[in-house]
């Protein structure tokens, strides 16, 4: 009988975590209209959240990816007329980022796709489990950033 491996609680929860955003990008990327990336998505899903405009920076930063990385999803988002690359008014020197009126209804029809899948999650946990779930993870995230 071959031995069994412990496996630390740590070790579990960060097999859990990668579990899940697996699922996450599998499950919304599967509702997102063709020709849109994960990636895509989440930068489209940023700028709406924050407000309409931010800076190629911020979204990097904000999405922990690579400057590289922000500017090739940038420059596909801009071929595909979902978002607007443009100069800050205030200095000339940073570009601003906003979707257009084209991202803006991309981005609503692939919020109406995801929403049965949302509701399907809000019926299996509750509002509570969720809220309970918060402080480790952000905590846990916190510590994490502060490692790199």
């Amino acid at each position: 009988m071959a031995a069994q491996i412990e496996e630390h609680p740590e070790v579990q929860v960060f097999d859990e975590i990668s579990m899940i955003e697996h699922g996450v990008r599998v499950v919304i990327g599967g509702c997102l209209p063709v020709g849109l990336s994960y990636p895509q998505f989440e930068v489209m899903n940023l700028i709406m959240r924050r407000g309409g405009e931010l800076s190629p920076a911020q979204i990097a930063s904000a999405l922990q990816m690579t400057p590289g990385a922000i500017t090739n999803t940038l420059q596909r988002l801009e071929a595909l007329r979902l978002v607007a690359v443009e100069p800050c008014e205030s200095d000339r020197r940073k570009k601003r980022v906003r979707l257009t009126a084209e991202g803006r209804e991309t981005y609503g029809r692939s919020m109406a796709a995801i929403r049965p899948k949302m509701e399907k999650l809000r019926e299996a946990f509750t509002q509570k489990e969720f809220r309970e779930a918060l402080p480790f993870l952000r905590a846990l995230r916190a510590w994490m950033t502060d490692q790199g």
